[in-house]
C-alpha cells in the first residue's frame, strides 16, 4: 500500500486526539473529590489528642470525674513542645485563671481566631469550588478562603487567617497556611498558647466512618466535658452517616521546640445555623472596664 508520507503522522495525531481522556487513574482506579457538603458541628472547644507523638497543651486543672475543668484553664506549661518563653506565657495565663479571672483571648475579646484555635467554633461548613474551598465558621462571621493547586506568594502580607493553599490527595483535602498576623491576644488554644508570624499549620480534612466519629466525640467529651453552651450547634443524635475530621500539625520556631499535632471531629449538625456574634463592648472578659473611644475633635 502506498500513501502520502506527510499525511500519516497527521492522521495518527487525529486518531489519538479522538480518544477520550478520563480522570487520572491510580492503582485502584479514579478517586473522586470528596464531598464535604452540609453543616457540621462538634460538642467541645478543645482539641483531640494524637494517638502518638507530640500533642497540644492540656489542662492541669481537673474535675472530680477527671475531665478538664472549664472554670480553671491552667495549661500544662511543662509540655515539652513549649520553648521557655511560651511556657512562661501559658503559666502566667493559668495563674490568672486560678485567680478567678479570664485572660484575654480571641474568643472573649472578639478577635479573629487562627487555625487551630478556630476549631473551637462548633459549627463549620466547607463550600467546594473548582479553584478554591471556602470555610465558614458559625461564630463571628469568620471566613477562610483556600486557593486550590496554588503556591504561597513570595512576598506575603500577614493577614488574620493567613494565606491558605490546598490540594486534594485522594479522599483528603490538604490545606497549608502561613502568613498569619499576630494580634494583641494571639492564642492557639483554650490555654493561651502563643504563636508568632512564623506559624505554619497543615490541615488534612477527610470523611470518616460514622461510628469512628461518634467515638472521637465521646473521647473528647471525656477529656473536656460538655460545654455549658453549645453555641447553637447541636449534633444529630440519630445520624449514622460519616463524620468530618481535620487532623492538623503546627510548627512555629519561635515558640515551639518541635511540630505537634491534634485533631477535631465534626458530625452532622441537627439544626440550621443561627447568628452567633461576639460584639466588642466596654465590659472586658478579663475583669476590667475600658473607656469608650472618643476624639477631642471631629474628623470631618
Amino acid at each position: 500500500m502506498t500513501g502520502n508520507p506527510i499525511l500519516l503522522p497527521v492522521i495518527a495525531l487525529l486518531i489519538v486526539a479522538a480518544i477520550p481522556v478520563g480522570p487520572v487513574m491510580g492503582a485502584q482506579g479514579a478517586v473522586p473529590i470528596p464531598d464535604f457538603a452540609g453543616s457540621w458541628a462538634r460538642t467541645t472547644f478543645g482539641f483531640e489528642l494524637p494517638a502518638s507523638g507530640p500533642g497540644p497543651v492540656r489542662n492541669l486543672a481537673r474535675r472530680a470525674d477527671g475531665a478538664s475543668d472549664a472554670a480553671r484553664l491552667v495549661g500544662d506549661y511543662r509540655n515539652p513542645i513549649l520553648k521557655p518563653e511560651a511556657s512562661e506565657i501559658v503559666r502566667t495565663r493559668g495563674e490568672i485563671s486560678l485567680a478567678g479571672r479570664d485572660y484575654p483571648q480571641p474568643s472573649n475579646q472578639c478577635w479573629p481566631m487562627v487555625a487551630p484555635d478556630i476549631f473551637r467554633v462548633q459549627g463549620i461548613q466547607l463550600l467546594q469550588e473548582k479553584d478554591r474551598v471556602v470555610i465558614l465558621y458559625m461564630q463571628d462571621h469568620q471566613i477562610r478562603r483556600v486557593r486550590l493547586n496554588r503556591t504561597h506568594p513570595a512576598l506575603l502580607t500577614p493577614t488574620w487567617h493567613g494565606d491558605s493553599v490546598g490540594h486534594y490527595e485522594g479522599d483528603t483535602l490538604v490545606v497549608d497556611t502561613v502568613g498569619v498576623k499576630v494580634g494583641p491576644v494571639a492564642s492557639l488554644d483554650l490555654f493561651g498558647t502563643p504563636y508568632s508570624e512564623a506559624l505554619h499549620v497543615v490541615e488534612r480534612y477527610r470523611l470518616i466512618d460514622g461510628q469512628a466519629a461518634r467515638q472521637a466525640q465521646e473521647s473528647n467529651e471525656r477529656e473536656y466535658g460538655r460545654p455549658a453552651t453549645e453555641q447553637a450547634a447541636f449534633i444529630d443524635a440519630n445520624d449514622k452517616g460519616k463524620g468530618l475530621q481535620v487532623q492538623f500539625t503546627v510548627e512555629d520556631g519561635k515558640y515551639f521546640t518541635m511540630p505537634w499535632s491534634g485533631s477535631a471531629t465534626y458530625r452532622h449538625a441537627a439544626n440550621p445555623w443561627l447568628e452567633n456574634v461576639c460584639a466588642e463592648n466596654t465590659h472586658e472578659y478579663s475583669g476590667r472596664e475600658v473607656a469608650v473611644p472618643h476624639a477631642d475633635k471631629p474628623d470631618f
